[in-house]
C-alpha cells in the first residue's frame, strides 16, 4: 500500500500559540504523532492577534512574504512568519495580514460579538495558504483542513489549484469539530471566494441556502473533501449525516492516546 508520506495541516488553532481546546489540541499534537511515524509535515495557522510573537518567537520570512492578495478589488499583503515548538521539532508557519489578523482577539472582540469581517479573514487564510505552500514547492500527498476557517481550501485545491502540480493529487481530508460560529456570512462572500477555475455552480452549496451559516459552510468543505474524520466525541449531526450521504469516507472518533497511528493508517488508505 502506498504511504502518505508528506501531510499538510491547516488549523485554525494551535496550543500552545492559543488556549487549549479539541482544535488547538489535535493541531499541536496529531502533526508530532505523524512525524514520529517518520512523515514529513508541514503546518499553517492564522497569526490572530492573540498570539504573542515575543514569548512564541514568531520571525518573519522574508523570502515567503510580499505578495498581495486581491479580495473583493483590494489588495491586502501577505506576511508569512514562522515559530518553532522545540519540543516537537515542529515549526509552524502564520498567515498574516494587518487589516485581518492585527486585531487582539481571534473571531470576537472582547464583548463577544463575532468580526463582521471573519468571511473575507477566512478566504484570506485560504488562499495565503495555497501560496504559501506554492512557493515552499512542497507537494503534499494529503492535506488535513481542522476547523471552520479552512474550509474553502477543498474548494480552492479541487477547482482553483487543480492545475499545480503541488496539489494536483493531494488528496483532502476535513475534520468535524465542535466550532460552531454564531454570525452568518454576508451574502457577498459567495462572490469574493471566486476565482478562475470556480464556477457558481460550485458554490451552489452557499447559493442555495438561505443564510451562509457554519452548517453551511462545512457542508461546502466537506462536498470538496475525499475524507472526513470525527474529531470531537459530540459531532454535528446533521453534518455527519451530510458526508454520510455524500459517500465520503469516514474515520469516527478517535481518543488522543490513539489518533496517530489511526489518522496515520487512514491518510494512507487514501493515497
Amino acid at each position: 500500500m502506498k504511504r502518505a508520506n508528506k501531510i499538510l495541516y491547516i488549523s485554525q488553532e494551535i496550543f500552545p500559540y492559543l488556549p487549549e481546546s479539541e482544535l488547538a489540541n489535535m493541531g499541536r499534537y496529531l502533526p508530532q504523532a505523524a512525524q514520529d511515524l517518520g512523515r514529513e509535515t508541514r503546518t499553517f495557522m492564522p497569526r490572530f492577534g492573540a498570539v504573542n510573537e515575543r514569548r512564541n518567537q514568531l520571525h518573519e520570512v522574508i523570502r515567503l512574504s510580499g505578495m498581495n492578495l486581491i479580495i473583493d478589488d483590494t489588495d491586502h499583503p501577505l506576511i508569512i512568519k514562522v515559530a518553532s515548538i522545540q519540543s516537537a521539532r515542529m515549526q509552524v508557519y502564520f498567515i498574516d495580514n494587518e487589516d485581518y489578523f492585527q486585531r487582539k482577539n481571534t473571531i470576537a472582540d472582547d464583548d463577544g460579538t463575532e468580526y463582521e469581517d471573519n468571511d473575507e479573514r477566512s478566504i484570506f487564510f485560504a488562499r495565503g495558504v495555497m501560496e504559501t505552500v506554492k512557493k515552499l514547492r512542497w507537494t503534499p500527498d494529503v492535506v488535513h483542513c481542522q476547523g471552520w476557517m479552512t474550509a474553502l481550501i477543498p474548494l480552492y485545491i479541487k477547482k482553483a489549484y487543480n492545475d499545480e502540480p503541488f496539489f494536483k493529487n493531494s488528496k483532502i481530508v476535513y475534520s468535524l469539530f465542535d466550532d460552531k460560529f454564531e454570525n452568518k456570512f454576508r451574502p457577498i462572500f459567495n462572490e469574493k471566494l471566486l476565482l478562475d477555475g470556480i464556477t457558481k455552480n460550485d458554490t451552489k452549496i452557499l447559493r442555495n441556502s438561505k443564510d451562509i451559516d457554519y452548517e453551511t459552510l462545512t457542508k461546502l468543505g466537506i462536498y470538496f473533501s475525499d475524507a472526513v474524520i470525527v474529531s470531537t466525541p459530540n459531532p454535528n449531526a446533521e453534518l455527519l449525516e451530510y458526508a454520510t450521504r455524500q459517500k465520503k469516507k469516514i474515520l469516527p472518533y478517535v481518543a488522543k492516546e490513539d489518533y496517530g497511528e489511526e489518522f496515520v493508517n487512514f491518510y494512507d488508505s487514501l493515497v
